[in-house]
């Protein structure tokens, strides 16, 4: 009777064991999944911004890309997407800036954009959660965006400033 109490004891044990190790998998893989619809909006362009920016070509090719990354519903969308973006972006480096526009500060926010592509697509290649990278990229896309903001409502020359004549 003793041995049949034990092997009913470990009998359940292990059962009771492999049962908890499939509830810790789905919980993973309800992590893993993530909705690109909850990213941040774009950001919104000054109505004073927007005729320099329809003009070129090279930012609305870039900007017209985002709208992909709203609607991927898996990896594979936002793969493509990413992809999509990196070569976009190269193009927007090589291309002529607007006159207004070439400046540093865009620039270098549109070096941190490249980063961010970088490590969005570094992390799908590594199969990493692409949730945080891709939040970080679309906040740094806005933050490009709002530097285009900043830039038309400064009314001030930095040569009247800098010139004492």
């Amino acid at each position: 009777m003793r041995k049949l109490l034990y092997l009913l004891v470990i009998v359940l044990s292990l059962s009771a064991c492999r049962d908890s190790g499939d509830g810790t998998e789905e919980t993973q893989e309800e992590e893993r999944f993530f909705n690109y619809q909850k990213m941040p909006k774009k950001l919104a362009i000054n109505s004073v911004a927007t005729p320099i920016m329809d003009e070129w070509a090279e930012f609305q090719e870039l900007s017209s890309k985002y709208e992909l990354l709203y609607k991927a519903k898996n990896e594979e969308d936002l793969q493509k997407a990413i992809a999509d973006h990196i070569q976009k972006e190269k193009l927007l480096a090589k291309g002529t800036y607007p006159e207004l526009f070439d400046k540093l500060q865009i620039k270098s926010r549109q070096r941190v954009l490249k980063t961010y592509m970088i490590k969005v697509k570094a992390a799908i290649l590594s199969k990493n959660d692409t949730a945080e990278p891709t939040k970080e990229m679309i906040e740094s896309y806005n933050a490009l965006r709002h530097q285009f903001n900043i830039i038309v409502n400064n009314p001030l020359d930095k040569k009247l400033i800098l010139n004492e004549e």
